[in-house]
């Protein structure tokens, strides 16, 4: 190599620069000068030393199953028994799930397992992809005696001349027929109050009565369930012959049937009111065997004072007998009037009223919004709509249909 090929190298052999400039020999701290030091986390950061490495003190009496030695049994598990090289279960252990250990029904207990041919076991709920109507939930049947049931074999259910049970269900509009065939084999259907968990079982929608999970399935399409929100001044008839306005003038489309409104509402009372043109619904609703729940918001002056609550749960003595109320609740309360919230079963007439009078509390305003499991949720006033079909299996199931 020439002289100046060795001048125009990085570094002669000489010790000079590729500026040309002796710089001489480099000391250690020069040469490490402007380079990180990794080896002490680099940069301008200062060095920490690490902190030693505490091991956890593992009992070898209380050292899990095939855990190995030295407080690796996290690892060990998941690898396999340490010693003999077996590997673990994919399915988690029972004692290990979190709520193994407690007793079932408590806070944060494991949920049984359903059963099968049990009601209200897991899976689809009947209707439960109907998009009208409200979630009632479970169904709840009043207590009602009776005598005792007689097993009646599947075979007798069977009708030669009728219609697969799974495709009826599907028909009105529970589930898919496949959804229907696992509620069926799961035990959750009844036909004629005995449970049926054959497939082939054949039925005839016009005389058959089913059930899902204790949901009255209503397989008549002929008839009709409605919700009315009744304002004030609306007289609880259809027709009125003193030409006041009446139920009629707001039920647009009756489908050429008769319907009946299920109790009554004074005119200066509002809220809900059925509308069906199944008479046995609408007596059994009106009965006062099946004392059906309804639920009355009421408007009094206030201050309302305490005790009087406890005098209307325990009884008023009124014109025609001693009357009380189921629940009592103060809901608001605003300078000079109070919001009341009252649940009673009696059909007598103008009862709440009757009773707010005889405590020295007559009503302001008064709202029925609700009957038995059917409210009035955010239904305008005037409105009229259809029950959903998971409604109706509720209201059927409440007087025992």
């Amino acid at each position: 190599m020439t002289q100046a090929g060795r001048q125009g190298s990085p570094r002669s052999s000489s010790g000079r620069n590729s500026s040309g400039r002796n710089a001489g020999p480099r000391t250690g701290a020069q040469r490490n000068a402007g380079q990180r030091d990794f080896s002490k986390g680099g940069g301008d950061r200062p060095f920490k030393q690490p902190k030693p490495r505490e091991e956890r003190f593992i009992d070898p009496d209380e050292q899990p199953t095939g855990s190995a030695p030295g407080g690796r049994g996290t690892d060990a598990a998941k690898s396999g028994d340490w010693k003999t090289g077996a590997k673990p279960s994919a399915r988690k252990p029972a004692a290990r799930k979190p709520g193994a250990g407690k007793t079932p029904g408590t806070p944060g207990a494991l949920k049984p397992k359903p059963r099968t041919g049990a009601q209200n076991s897991g899976g689809p709920r009947a209707f439960g992809s109907e998009r009208f109507g409200q979630n009632l939930g479970p169904v709840r049947k009043p207590a009602r005696k009776r005598g005792p049931r007689n097993e009646v074999p599947q075979s007798e259910l069977h009708d030669a001349d009728g219609i697969r049970l799974q495709k009826v269900m599907a028909q009105a509009g529970v589930a898919s027929r496949r959804v229907c065939e696992e509620m069926i084999a799961e035990g959750r259907v009844e036909v004629d109050g005995q449970v049926v968990t054959e497939l082939g079982v054949r039925v005839d929608p016009k005389t058959a009565v089913i059930h899902v999970d204790g949901l009255r399935i209503q397989l008549d399409e002929s008839l009709v369930y409605m919700v009315f929100n009744k304002p004030k001044g609306v007289v609880s008839t259809m027709e009125d012959p003193d030409g006041r306005p009446c139920i009629s003038d707001f039920v647009r489309n009756n489908h050429g049937e008769r319907l009946f409104h299920v109790g009554r509402l004074d005119v200066a009372t509002e809220g809900l009111l059925l509308l069906t043109n199944d008479g046995e619904l609408a007596n059994r609703l009106t009965h006062p065997s099946y004392e059906v729940p309804k639920t009355y918001l009421v408007q009094v002056r206030g201050p309302f004072p305490q005790g009087v609550g406890a005098q209307l749960r325990a009884g008023v003595e009124l014109e025609d007998g001693i009357a009380s109320v189921d629940s009592f609740k103060l809901v608001d309360s605003t300078p000079g009037h109070v919001l009341i919230e009252v649940v009673l079963h009696s059909g007598k007439n103008r009862i709440v009223r009757r009773l707010f009078d005889a405590v020295g509390f007559p009503v302001l305003r008064l709202v029925r919004v609700k009957v038995g499991p059917i409210g009035l949720g955010d239904q305008r006033q005037g409105s009229i709509r259809n029950l959903g079909k998971q409604e109706v299996g509720h209201l059927l199931a409440s007087v025992g249909l």
